[in-house]
This record gives C-alpha cells, sequence and structure tokens, in this order.
C-alpha cells in the first residue's frame, strides 16, 4: 500500500511540477548483436522501454544494412535504436522530436551503441514552411505535448520558455544528408494525430524516393480524418497494413478500403509504394 501510495505521488507531482529527471542505462542481450544500451527516462508518468531482438527484425523486414531511415517523433528513441540496428553502422537513422526535454533523452540514446548505429537526432518540428514555435504540454514534466505558433494552445497550460524551429524536412534533408538520399527507405511518423499533415509536407520527398512508411492512426481523430488519410496514401500509390506491434511476428492485416481504418481505435499501420 505505501508503494501504490509513493508513486501515486510521484505521478501527481510529475504533472503539476516541473523537474528534470535523470535516466537509467539499461543493456539488452541481442542473439546476433550483442548488448546494446538504452537510457531509459525516469520520469514517473513514462513506462520503462525494453528492446529486443524481435524490434530489430521488424524493421529488418523494411532496411537492410546501408539503409538511410527517418524517425519522426522519435520520442526517446524507443524505436529509433532498433531501426538503426536494422540500418546499421554504414547506414544512417535520423530522428526528429520537437520536445525539448524528450529530446535530451532521444540524444543520449543516438549516441549510445556507436559501434552498431548510426543515429543523427535533432529537436525539430517537422512543419510546412520553417518558423518558430512554443512547446506545450499538458503535464509539467512534459512527458507529451505539441507545438503551437502561440504562448497559449489547446495541447496544455505548461509551455517552455525557449522556442523550438521547425524545419521543411525536404530543404533540412538537402541541406544536411544530399548524398545520402537515394538511399532513403523508410520514414517512421508518429506525431500525437498529425501524422496526415506531416505527410502533405513531404510529399515531393515520398514521390521522389518512394519509401516505406509507418505511420499511427490517432484514435481522437475524426472518422473524416482517418477516411481522408487513408485516400491520401491510397493516392499516392500506397498499400496500408495495419501492424499489431513492432514485433517481428505481430499481426498484419490488410487495410483494404478507408472503412477498415475505423477496425481498430487507435494503432499503426505501414504502406508500401506500388
Amino acid at each position: 500500500m505505501f508503494e501504490f501510495i509513493k508513486k501515486h505521488l510521484e505521478k501527481r507531482n510529475a504533472k503539476r511540477v516541473f523537474r528534470e529527471y535523470p535516466t537509467r542505462i539499461d543493456t539488452f542481450d541481442m542473439s546476433g548483436i550483442g548488448a546494446v544500451k538504452f537510457a531509459n527516462w525516469e520520469n514517473p508518468l513514462v513506462l520503462n522501454k525494453t528492446i529486443d531482438i524481435s524490434n530489430v527484425m521488424f524493421f529488418r523486414k523494411f532496411i537492410t544494412e546501408g539503409d538511410v531511415a527517418l524517425d519522426i517523433g522519435a520520442n526517446i528513441g524507443h524505436m529509433t535504436v532498433p531501426m538503426a540496428i536494422a540500418a546499421g553502422k554504414s547506414g544512417h537513422c535520423i530522428a526528429f522530436d520537437p520536445n525539448p526535454v524528450v529530446f535530451k533523452i532521444l540524444s543520449q540514446n543516438a549516441n549510445l551503441n556507436p559501434d552498431i548505429t548510426h543515429i543523427s537526432a535533432f529537436n525539430h518540428a517537422i512543419t510546412n514552411e520553417a518558423a518558430q514555435f512554443y512547446y506545450h504540454s499538458s503535464e509539467a514534466s512534459f512527458n507529451n505535448g505539441g507545438i503551437s505558433p502561440e504562448p497559449t494552445s489547446r495541447h496544455g497550460k505548461y509551455v517552455l520558455p525557449d522556442k523550438i524551429s521547425g524545419v521543411v524536412l525536404e530543404t533540412f534533408l538537402e541541406q544536411n544528408i544530399k548524398s545520402e538520399l537515394p538511399k532513403l527507405k523508410l520514414i517512421k511518423i508518429d506525431t500525437e494525430g498529425y501524422d496526415k499533415e506531416i505527410v502533405k509536407s513531404i510529399r515531393t520527398l515520398i514521390s521522389k524516393y518512394r519509401p516505406i512508411l509507418i505511420s499511427e492512426c490517432f484514435g481522437r481523430l475524426p472518422d473524416s480524418e482517418k477516411f481522408d488519410y487513408f485516400e491520401l496514401l491510397k493516392g499516392m500509390g500506397y498499400t496500408l497494413f495495419y501492424f499489431s506491434d513492432f514485433r517481428s511476428d505481430a499481426e498484419v492485416v490488410p487495410i483494404l478500403t478507408s472503412q477498415d481504418m475505423l477496425k481498430w481505435k487507435h494503432f499503426d499501420f505501414y504502406a508500401l509504394p506500388t
């Protein structure tokens, strides 16, 4: 009972009072790969993450050694790391997250396994045009949130004092990894309901390189938004598949019509170029 009360109070404080929580370096032994280090964030509102070989094998369905992959909305890097292992030291995984608090942990994870990964992390939002934004959250510990051009936002009453940068992805990549772009094979997007807008903002990039897309269908989106997202990707020449988890043995179900987007409340899917 005492432990339950303690955890409850810690979570309540994390929602109301800002403080920086430390990280704990965990090591996961993976068959054929070896020891993989990962920095878990000891924020009471965040569940500890684990990484295993099944996560790596999931991404190896789509990318191989030497490929380039993007992780937009990477959070602390829970999926960035297995994605980068799949791409290998000779590949490149570029991770973006606009949350400055979360980015500190993402940046740490980007550098923990230099012998088997090549990760570049950037504290940017992906936007239609280059601009500066406020970062808001409903929680004082900034576990999650969103950007806004205004100092008040529906994302929450807590706002960080320093603005963050929104960048146009194609321009950013042309300036930073132009020679590697022909090897772009995968773009993963997880932006709390803004995935469709991200895809619309990078349509030219997608049309040029035809990467596999992994995205989230946010549960709070209106049905019409889910239908629009399906039609957008179908119109770009992609076929969609629901998957139950980022594991090699995950259940996979084809999404054949826009109505199929309503079969699950909140889910992830991948889209293959046809």
